[in-house]
């Protein structure tokens, strides 16, 4: 079968934002094919089924971030109305409340995407233990190249 989306042209619009894997309310309009008003219209009649652990409204500055380092944000910078971010719960639950078929086989396609970023993340995890092992076995030598390994493997740090 086809991929509706490609799911590499979705993982370039997950991005984290206070810790969480989230991708905005103007992406998935995009990948669904609707406008963005459309789409918060339908979250707003449905506002019980998005708790803050599903959606939340991103902050001026946060949204000041997202513009330098996406640019396909661009447009966002002078827009008058912050986005909002939507959670892998808050996506999923999309799902309920836009029921065209192109949404439903996006959503699809979005979630495969998040798992296979999960899958990603705990294999990281163990190449990180088995670092770790390796370095409580050899000497002082090797203390270097390990913590040169170890950060290339952590995440970029705000300065």
């Amino acid at each position: 079968m086809d991929q509706l989306v490609p799911i590499e042209g979705i993982e370039a619009k997950i991005l984290l934002i206070r810790g969480q894997k989230v991708m905005l309310d103007r992406d998935l309009a995009e990948l669904y094919e609707v406008p963005t008003k459309r789409l918060n219209e339908q979250v707003k009649r449905n506002v019980k089924r998005f708790p803050e652990d599903f959606m939340f409204q991103l902050t001026k500055e946060e949204r000041l971030e997202v513009v330098a380092i996406c640019d396909h944000l661009k447009p966002l910078k002078h827009s008058s109305q912050l986005p909002y971010a939507f959670t892998e719960q808050g996506v999923l639950m999309l799902s309920s409340v836009l029921n065209s078929e192109r949404a439903i086989l996006v959503n699809i396609q979005i979630m495969r995407t998040f798992t296979k970023l999960r899958r990603i993340l705990a294999s990281h995890e163990d190449l990180r233990k088995k670092i770790e092992a390796m370095e409580n076995k050899y000497d002082i030598q090797f203390k270097a190249v390990f913590d040169a390994i170890k950060s290339l493997m952590s995440p970029p740090t705000k300065e």
